[in-house]
């Protein structure tokens, strides 16, 4: 009696199989799935996202540590001013490029 009722189960597994995948795609068809969050636009709204978290921390590190960049009132100086974000009193040099692009190659100094 076994053996017949393992013989049995086989097809009705594969019946059983077959309803499930038919009511499956029937669903699937009546549900379509959300659209996928690794769009175009989710990647802008998310880069939109970051630049705000980044200019808030950068202004609120400058609020607390104005003391130390000596501007009264909580103003932002620009990078290149004297007592700037950078060293006092230090400007870009004459020979730097003005673009991101290569610079010309430094002079050999012999010494």
């Amino acid at each position: 009696m076994g053996d017949i009722l393992l013989a049995l189960s086989i097809p009705v597994l594969v019946f059983a199989v077959g309803i499930y995948a038919g009511c499956e795609t029937w669903w699937r068809r009546r549900h379509p799935a959300p659209p996928s969050p690794y769009t175009h636009q989710a990647a802008r709204l998310s880069e939109r996202e970051m630049v705000a978290s980044a200019e808030e921390i950068v202004v609120g590190a400058h609020a607390r540590l104005e003391g130390f960049y000596g501007t009264p009132g909580g103003a932002i100086p620009a990078a290149g001013a004297t007592g700037g974000l950078g060293a006092p009193g230090l400007t870009p040099a004459a020979g730097a490029s003005p673009d991101r692009g290569r610079s010309q190659p430094a002079s050999a100094r012999r010494g």
